[in-house]
């Protein structure tokens, strides 16, 4: 059985001092596949020597997450546009296999909405130039990030919809943007409410994720969220859909592949 964490920040400090044992309890829990996420230039550096460390199972993105966005953005989204020319515009070995984690986000802070959109944009546009998909965050953001989406719809639009929290309404909205609903420690939730209408969807539609360190799945909620715990994120699918959990595995694992290409 082999399950893959579509959204994991492997690199993050959270890790500092047990990175290697926790990606060996990943890999004995079954996690071979880590798509790991950017989230600005001061993180770049960290992300290379993960990958570097784990040729065969860690797959990076490039992109500036939605929080990050400040007065800098501009200079930031030159570094995404650098470092993703660096390694597709030419004959590199190594590859990004997606733009993200891109989008809006509007519980922290209002101050840069315009600017989130721009960027967001921004980084569609980029992940079109290279044929990637994207890789959306979206918090108390649905709105601002479909009316992005609308603007920028067509064939050459896909991906993710990362840590999906929204209704019924939203989750059939982002598919038919062409993206996949990534599901992770949310759906196991007393009060998560995507596990009352989720089965209603295929799990082709479907794709597993962990956004760890954060967002850990019951019994380990509150507590730091590692790629290991996929594990039962994957269970609840499994009483979700009454399939066995290798089912479960194989499918997503396959829509994962559709994705990210690899």
């Amino acid at each position: 059985m082999i399950l893959t964490d579509t959204h994991t920040h492997i690199y993050s400090e959270s890790f500092a001092e047990d990175q290697d044992t926790m990606m060996q309890r990943a890999m004995s829990s079954g996690v071979e596949r880590f798509f790991v996420p950017a989230i600005d230039s001061t993180h770049t550096e960290s992300m290379y020597v993960i990958e570097k460390k784990y040729p065969e199972n860690v797959f990076l993105m490039m992109g500036l997450h939605p929080t990050h966005v400040k007065e800098n953005y501009k200079k930031e989204l030159q570094h995404v546009e650098e470092e993703l020319e660096k390694r597709l515009g030419g004959n590199s070995d190594q590859k990004f296999y997606a733009v993200g984690e891109i989008g809006v986000d509007l519980y922290w802070d209002k101050t840069f909405l315009k600017e989130q959109q721009e960027a967001f944009r921004y980084q569609i546009r980029l992940a079109k130039k290279y044929q990637l998909p994207i890789v959306i965050h979206c918090r108390d953001a649905f709105n601002e990030v479909f009316e992005v989406l609308e603007s920028e719809k067509g064939d050459d639009l896909f991906g993710i919809f990362h840590c999906f929290t929204g209704t019924k309404g939203d989750a059939q909205k982002a598919i038919d943007y062409n993206m996949k609903l990534g599901i992770g420690g949310v759906v196991t939730f007393k009060n998560g409410k995507i596990d009352t209408f989720l089965r209603e969807f295929s799990l082709d539609h479907i794709v597993l994720e962990t956004d760890a360190p954060y967002l850990a799945p019951t019994p380990f909620r509150g507590k730091r969220n590692e790629s290991s715990y996929l594990i039962k994120v994957a269970e609840k699918l499994s009483d979700i859909y009454e399939v066995p959990i290798e089912e479960i595995a194989r499918i997503t694992t396959e829509n994962s592949k559709t994705i990210f290409g690899v």
